[in-house]
C-alpha cells in the first residue's frame, strides 16, 4: 500500500495509472513533414523509463496547416501514422507505461519557426511557412500574417480531421487522447472573446464560443473507442482583462463533463501577446482547485511543479487529482524515481536498471512486469 497520495493508483476513464504523475505533452519540433524521427524514439523512450503514471505525446497536428511549426508531429496521413507506429512499437518492447496523445490545431499560431531559431511566424510563401486559419481574421501579433477566418466548410474539415486523427490514434493502440484546447491554439481561439469576433453561431456569447470546441470533443469521443479516455487541456485564463477567464473555464468544464470527458488538464495563457502572468511555484494550481470544486471528473494540475513535497501537497490536499510535469522532467527524467525514494515508495523501473537501486532504498524499484 502507498503511504502517499502521489504514488497511489488512480483511474481515468477506465484506464488505471500506477501513480498520480503525468508526463505532459512537450513539443520537440523535430519531425520531418509531420513524421516522427529517431529523436522521438530517444526522447519518448527515455521518458517511458521514468516510472511516471502516463506519458503524453506532444501536440500532434490533425492537419498539415495545423502544425505549430514545420518541425511538428502530425497524425493526418498514412506516412505519419506509420512513423509514429514505429516509435511506439519500439517503446512498448521495453515499457508498459500507458501512452496518451495530445491532438491539436495551432490556428493563427501555426507556421512558426522552431524556438531555437527565434520562433515567430514564417509568412506564407516563405520556406517552412503557410497560410493560417482561425475563428476570425485577427493575427496573434500585428506583424503576423492575417489568418483566414474559417467558413462552414473549413469548420467541417477541422472537425473531421480531429476525428480522423482519433481513429488513427485508436489504430495505434494509444491508451488515451487529450484534445488541446489551451495555450492560444485553435480551440482556445474559439473560446476567447479576444480572438473570436464571429457573428454567427460560433461567436459572441459564451455558449456560442464553446460550440466548436465542444463539437470537436464530440467528434473525437465518437471516433475513439468508448473504453478509452478522452480528456481536454484548457487555459483557465488569458491573463488579460476582458479575455477568457476561470469562471468561463468552469462552465466549459461542466459542459465537457456532461459529454463524457474523462479528465481536464488545467493550464493557462498563450492566447494574447499582452498577457501578464504572475509566475511562481504552483502558480496555476489555484485554477485547478476552482475547476475541481465544480466538477466530478479528475483534474490535472500543471505549472512550475518541481519539488516532491509540493507535488504531494497538491494531490493530498485535494487541489487536483494528478500533477503534470513538463520542463521539470526534461531536466530530470528520473524525477519519479527520486520522488519515490524521498517518500519511501516503489516505482516501476526497467529490469535492465534494477541494479542501480541505491542500497538505502531497498524497496524503491519494481520491475515492469
Amino acid at each position: 500500500m502507498s503511504g502517499t497520495k502521489l504514488f497511489s493508483p488512480f483511474e481515468i476513464g477506465g484506464l488505471t495509472l500506477k501513480n498520480r504523475i503525468v508526463i505532459a505533452p512537450m513539443c520537440q519540433y523535430s519531425a520531418e513533414d509531420g513524421k516522427m524521427t529517431d529523436w522521438h524514439l530517444m526522447h519518448l523512450g527515455n521518458l517511458a523509463a521514468s516510472g511516471a503514471g502516463i506519458l503524453t505525446i506532444e501536440a500532434t497536428a490533425v492537419t498539415p496547416e495545423g502544425r505549430i511549426s514545420y518541425g511538428d508531429v502530425g497524425l493526418y496521413s498514412d506516412e505519419s501514422e506509420l512513423a509514429m507506429g514505429r516509435v511506439l512499437d519500439s517503446i512498448r518492447r521495453w515499457s508498459d507505461m500507458p501512452i496518451a496523445i495530445q491532438l491539436g490545431h495551432a490556428g493563427r499560431k501555426a507556421s512558426s519557426e522552431v524556438p531555437w531559431k527565434g520562433g515567430g511566424q514564417i509568412p506564407p510563401g516563405k520556406p517552412g511557412g503557410w497560410k493560417t486559419v482561425a475563428p476570425s481574421d485577427l493575427p496573434f501579433q500585428p506583424s503576423y500574417d492575417r489568418p483566414e477566418a474559417l467558413d462552414r466548410d473549413g469548420l467541417e474539415r477541422v472537425r473531421s480531421a480531429f476525428a480522423a486523427a482519433a481513429r488513427r490514434a485508436a489504430a495505434l493502440d494509444l491508451n488515451a487522447v487529450q484534445i488541446h484546447g489551451a495555450h492560444g491554439y485553435l480551440l482556445h481561439q474559439f473560446l476567447s472573446p479576444l480572438s473570436n469576433k464571429r457573428t454567427d453561431q460560433y461567436g459572441g456569447s459564451l455558449e456560442n464560443r464553446m460550440r466548436f470546441p465542444l463539437e470537436v470533443f464530440d467528434a473525437v469521443r465518437d471516433a475513439f473507442p468508448a473504453g478509452r479516455p478522452v480528456t481536454m487541456r484548457v487555459s483557465a485564463t488569458d491573463w488579460v482583462d476582458g479575455g477568457w477567464d476561470v469562471s468561463e473555464t468552469i462552465e466549459f468544464a461542466k459542459a465537457l463533463e456532461a459529454r463524457g470527458c474523462s479528465a481536464i488538464h488545467v493550464s493557462s495563457g498563450g492566447l494574447s501577446a499582452d498577457q501578464q502572468i504572475a509566475i511562481g511555484p504552483s502558480y496555476q494550481v489555484p485554477f485547478a482547485r476552482q475547476v475541481k470544486a465544480a466538477v466530478r471528473m479528475p483534474v490535472i494540475a500543471v505549472g512550475l511543479i518541481t519539488e516532491f513535497e509540493q507535488a504531494e501537497a497538491i494531490v493530498s490536499t485535494g487541489d487536483a487529482d494528478l500533477i503534470a510535469l513538463a520542463r521539470a522532467i526534461l531536466y530530470d527524467p528520473r524525477w519519479p524515481w527520486h520522488a519515490a525514494a524521498h517518500f519511501n515508495e516503489t516505482v516501476t523501473a526497467p529490469d535492465q536498471y534494477l541494479r542501480s537501486q541505491p542500497r538505502q532504498y531497498k524497496k524503491l524499484f519494481d520491475h515492469r512486469g
